[in-house]
């Protein structure tokens, strides 16, 4: 099924894609190819402590949502960030990113209804309440 819409829920362990539209949705769930763990960044050591984004994991997201007309990063921290800068400097839908927003942790249904509700999918024009 091949929906407009796209969103992509992102952190540095997981990525969740749903293509959403008006007869449904589709998910996909990516993992990064290295195993994640904590990092803990120490005085007078080298480097940030920060995790950086696995590139096969955002070519990955890149592939999902090749097909997507509009895209909606959201997502906890910087790898949402990362995504949308991956995507407009490495790839042609850079440009169809419509928003890269904050959202910690929600549920699957919480991503979906939080989409819809960007997209305004499932708001008909006729479904307002009549004015008395």
């Amino acid at each position: 099924m091949h929906h407009f819409h796209a969103v992509v829920w992102i952190d540095h362990r997981e990525a969740k894609i749903f293509h959403v539209g008006l007869t449904g949705t589709d998910q996909l769930d990516l993992h990064p190819t290295f195993e994640t763990r904590h990092i803990h960044h120490k005085a007078n050591e080298i480097g940030s402590g920060h995790i950086h984004e696995d590139k096969g994991l955002m070519k990955d997201v890149a592939d999902a949502v090749s097909d997507a007309g509009e895209i909606l990063i959201i997502g906890p921290a910087q790898a949402k960030t990362e995504l949308a800068t991956y995507l407009r400097e490495h790839t042609h839908i850079g440009s169809r990113i419509v928003g890269v927003e904050a959202v910690d942790h929600p549920t699957d249904g919480q991503i979906v209804a939080y989409a819809k509700k960007h997209f305004k999918i499932g708001t008909l024009r006729g479904d307002a309440p009549a004015s008395r």
